[in-house]
């Protein structure tokens, strides 16, 4: 979280009642509406709310980025004083990466793939100032030791696919600050990577920012990043500004029913799926053309009134003298907020039957030609790239377990040998009394196929374009042996829409004229028609907002409770892991480190890596204090891993040379919780808890 007592500097830039359109065939489609914000030297601000509500397009206006169809239709952007609008092309092609820069999402976007890193960096200084190749060179090496990367001289010489997504990230980062711009723009920096990549870059951008100085504008749908690196923010919602403020006042005494609404999507802490369930927010984001007269988050606000937020604009606020916090509702004051208890998802507990799925000693292995000088002197052409290395555990009817991990631990993998698209070099997977091990899907059996099934992250790339979503989910019913009737399937396929929440006229659908949320749900569908006993989740709701993720996540239990379905949930996200598992299964480097139910492993004693993991999850909580643990280097080469301990490279509790050369015993501290680890569960005990709930001081629980 950023320090309370920062003085800022002079107004940097200024949003004057802003209004922001873009033209079509159909007609102007107002995007932004009366958006206004002051930004200082040193200060950063936080655009937050759903996917469409106008965050990317004030960014994109910011760098005067709307191309043609695009621009602002009412009030001024202002730069140190100056109108953005007013400036001629040139100087804008002088302000932006020299004063004002902006990293995007997706950093392979803002890499060209055919030039080495060193030319694309020494470009900025090069094209803005005045300097010498040797000069510019010499400033891009820094500025990547600067952003932490490891052999800066070899990231220079390298292509942007011959580096890690966390590592282009931070090449795109330093690229941004090579001129030391006043301002720097960040649009879902982070989304993308995994928690510990995350936890680095943030706490880069936090040094970085403090060290230049720069003024910030960080876009985020993560309420638990906005905490920990703004001072103020803004909630957006449909194209206007509907509570803004500071960060710490906005969180603890939030104002508008839209940002209560974003924070009953997220597992907090605190949150528990039976005690305290998610309270997803009903309907949906309206489009431009179609927004109601008076409050646009009217038809979705559990505190509309008639007559009074049906009409006019709503203006804003301010809700204290104390500080500058404001919002757009003209009810605020008169609910109650202390007893508002939306109804949340199903609270009904589920009672795990028996055991469904037992993996002993599963191994997974690739084989590697190696057909360099050395290999072919020494004699050791083949490899093995040890992706699963005795993976051990259980799993039972109506459960779910998570597994949990970096991208690259093995995860993905142990879900492939599951499925069928992969079989285990070694070991057992033994489901539902048969043993799938050796078994490719290509000999399964339609039933044990069905049997089986899996959620992907991205719905969009396993839906077929050409398709209805009828026909898509027809053909799984009658491929899997469910129903062969065509009546009996029609009516299946809506028995399955209904199921997901869908209205049944969407089986006439094709994926391109749903949402992203409504695509997930299909995908859910798909997976669900063949009557599975168990359903592979692999990151199905990474890539959602948060209110369609909670609905999404709500949609899964309510089937899973239905159908007493085993539910593999494969995350990076150990807040929604925390509020959705019964169990977590904790990877690294092909290695189970720790196991056990969540809140055995989600409490000491640790395995350290664990405490790590847990360490990076943002929270977005301002009375929870959180130990801060940020891992060093890259996750090892899966071709030549660490001997002994596999996270001995990393380790901040790593205890001497043991861990370097044994392999570490499988310690029990519970039944079933294990952990392998080489320090004794007597000090793993003692180890502080992750989250404390700090009193209202600000001290924490242990002090």
């Amino acid at each position: 979280m950023r320090p309370k007592d920062i003085q800022f500097g002079d107004v940097v830039l200024e949003c004057k009642n802003l209004s922001i359109s873009y033209f079509t065939r159909a007609g102007e489609i107002p995007a932004v509406i009366d958006f206004n914000m002051t930004l200082r030297q040193g200060e950063s601000i936080g655009l937050v709310g759903e996917s469409g509500c106008g965050k990317s397009t004030v960014a994109m206006a910011v760098m005067q980025y709307m191309g043609k169809n695009g621009g602002i239709v009412g009030g001024d952007i202002l730069y140190k004083g100056r109108s953005l609008g007013s400036m001629s092309n040139e100087e804008l092609r002088q302000l932006r990466g020299n004063e004002i820069s902006m990293v995007y999402q997706e950093p392979m976007a803002s890499l060209n793939p055919s030039m080495v890193i060193g030319e694309q960096l020494m470009e900025v200084p090069l094209y803005h100032e005045n300097v010498t190749r040797a000069e510019a060179h010499e400033r891009s090496l820094q500025m990547l030791a600067d952003v932490n990367l490891p052999d800066p001289e070899r990231v220079m010489r390298s292509y942007p696919h011959q580096i890690s997504g966390g590592q282009q990230q931070r090449v795109v980062i330093a690229m941004a600050l090579l001129s030391k711009p006043s301002l720097l723009l960040l649009d879902e920096p982070t989304t993308a990577l995994d928690v510990t990549v995350e936890a680095g870059i943030i706490e880069l951008i936090s040094q970085i920012a403090a060290k230049f100085n720069t003024s910030l504008i960080f876009i985020s749908h993560n309420l638990g990043l906005i905490l920990e690196t703004c001072d103020r923010v803004n909630v957006m919602y449909s194209g206007q500004v509907v509570e803004e403020g500071p960060v710490e006042d906005v969180f603890d005494r939030m104002r508008h029913p839209y940002t209560q609404g974003l924070f009953g999507c997220i597992p907090l802490p605190g949150t528990d799926k039976t005690a305290r369930p998610l309270v997803p927010i009903r309907g949906q984001l309206p489009l431009p053309h179609q927004r109601p007269s008076g409050c646009y988050f009217g038809p979705r606000c559990d505190h509309f009134a008639a007559e009074t937020c049906d009409s006019g604009l709503i203006p804003m606020e301010q809700v204290s003298d104390r500080v500058h916090h404001q919002v757009r509702c003209r009810r605020w004051s008169e609910i109650d907020w202390s007893s508002y208890q939306p109804e949340g998802l199903s609270t009904e507990a589920m009672e795990a039957g028996d055991s469904v799925l037992q993996i002993r000693d599963m191994r997974k292995y690739y084989e590697v030609r190696d057909n360099s000088m050395a290999a072919l002197m020494n004699g050791k052409r083949i490899r093995y790239v040890k992706a699963n290395e005795k993976i051990d555990f259980d799993a039972r009817e109506c459960q779910t377990v998570a597994i949990v991990g970096e991208s690259g631990c093995g995860k993905s993998t142990f879900a492939k040998v599951l499925m069928g698209l992969e079989t285990a070099t070694d070991g057992q997977v033994v489901f539902q009394g048969s043993d799938l091990a050796d078994k490719p899907v290509q000999t399964r059996s339609p039933q044990e196929i069905g049997s089986v099934q899996m959620v992907f992250q991205n719905p969009f790339d396993t839906l077929n374009p050409s398709h209805t979503v009828g026909g898509q989910l027809s053909r799984v019913i009658r491929k899997f042996g469910v129903e062969s009737d065509p009546e009996k399937i029609r009516e299946r396929v809506y028995e399955l829409l209904d199921l997901v929440k869908l209205p049944r006229d969407f089986a006439k659908r094709r994926p391109r004229q749903l949402s992203g949320g409504q695509k997930q749900r299909v995908g859910i569908a798909r997976a669900f028609a063949g009557n599975p006993r168990m359903v592979v989740a692999d990151e199905p709701v990474s890539a959602l907002d948060v209110s369609v993720a909670a609905a999404v996540t709500g949609l899964l239990m309510d089937i899973q409770r239905s159908y007493r379905t085993t539910l593999l949930f494969i995350s990076h996200d150990l807040s929604l892991v925390r509020y959705l598992a019964d169990r977590v299964v904790v990877m690294y480097l092909g290695h189970i480190v720790e196991q056990g139910t969540t809140d055995e492993v989600f409490a000491p004693p640790y395995h350290p890596y664990t405490e790590a993991l847990l360490s990076a999850v943002p929270i977005a909580d301002t009375s929870i204090e959180k130990q801060r643990i940020i891992l060093e280097g890259s996750l090892p080469s899966v071709l030549n891993p660490p001997k002994g301990c596999p996270f001995n490279t990393r380790c901040h509790r790593k205890v001497g040379r043991v861990c370097e050369t044994d392999v570490p015993p499988v310690q029990e501290d519970a039944p079933a919780h294990l952990i392998a680890c080489h320090i004794p569960l007597e000090e793993l005990r003692a180890v502080p808890p992750v989250f404390e709930q700090a009193d209202e001081d600000g001290k924490s629980a242990a002090e």
